[in-house]
């Protein structure tokens, strides 16, 4: 495999591209969300993560408009909220995310959590699949998905396969969950892989509360790099698409150098903490409803 750089990219399931470090804009206010997001791109990146539920669509999208860039050299992904997640609210967010951004499609569309019951779950997948065929979407995929959810998934995409013909259950490209040392989610990350779905990891730096972490100083020391640039590099040597958060500009930069080191077999070993289970933010995936 050749040496990752800020330009890699992953292939996704439906063929499109997906750059492998993205920008996070979750809870970044919506008046300086443009001007942020305009710094990470001139940086380098050219993914940018948000969801409806974020409110910030609109400036995060003219950020990537002013940054002169052709628009075929961004990705942007959002995500249907979970509050009343169902079809038609679903199709009329579809509708309204391209309104607010003013883009001809939408990269990447997440449910953004299981929550709200297997007939509005597969609700919202429906509308996803029909924005694809439309053309508004190019990839389509989920957040916070347990085994069990992406299980449901999968019977009935195969079963409307059977029914309509193929392709007409949709692809699933994408599964966004909680990603780091502490919260490795093997059975999940095991699941995605083999059915080729890539894995994307929210909050890769455990929300700052690690940044003096005793597992990590050292290896911050031996590297000569900073214990949040240990944890994406983690994230990156374990195939994820990471999306670091940050409104401050000299992280944001930091957060992208990352591709002039590499971490050690041993030491990635050092951050297999098997069956550990802290998650730092809410944890949709274990849901049962």
């Amino acid at each position: 495999m050749s040496p990752l750089t800020l330009n890699s990219t992953y292939r996704l399931p439906s063929g499109y591209d997906i750059p492998i470090l993205g920008y996070g804009v979750y809870q970044t206010p919506a008046d300086i969300a443009s001007d942020v997001v305009q710094h990470a791109l001139k940086v380098g990146y050219r993914h940018v993560d948000s969801a409806v539920a974020y409110r910030n669509e609109e400036p995060s999208a003219d950020g990537m408009k002013k940054s002169g860039i052709p628009r075929d050299q961004l990705f942007f992904t959002t995500k249907i909220p979970t509050r009343q997640m169902n079809y038609e609210n679903s199709k009329q967010h579809i509708e309204n995310t391209l309104k607010v951004t003013g883009f001809d499609y939408v990269d990447l569309y997440l449910i953004h959590s299981p929550y709200g019951g297997k007939e509005n779950r597969i609700g919202a997948w429906k509308a996803l699949v029909e924005g694809v065929q439309a053309g508004k979407i190019r990839s389509i995929g989920v957040s916070n998905y347990g085994v069990h959810h992406l299980e449901e998934l999968e019977e009935w995409m195969k079963s409307t396969e059977e029914k309509e013909g193929k392709g007409k259950g949709g692809v699933l490209s994408v599964n966004q969950i909680e990603l780091h040392p502490w919260l490795a989610r093997k059975d999940i990350v095991d699941w995605c892989r083999n059915k080729g779905v890539v894995v994307e990891a929210y909050s890769p730096l455990v929300r700052a509360t690690k940044t003096d972490d005793p597992l990590l100083l050292p290896l911050a020391k031996k590297y000569g790099k900073t214990t949040s640039q240990i944890l994406l590099r983690w994230s990156l040597q374990k195939g994820f698409v990471p999306l670091p958060k940050s409104v401050t500009k000299s992280r944001i930069e930091e957060n992208a150098q990352i591709y002039d080191f590499e971490l050690s077999d041993e030491d990635m070993k050092k951050l297999d903490l098997d069956g550990v289970y802290e998650p730092c933010t809410w944890d949709p995936t274990v849901s049962r409803d």
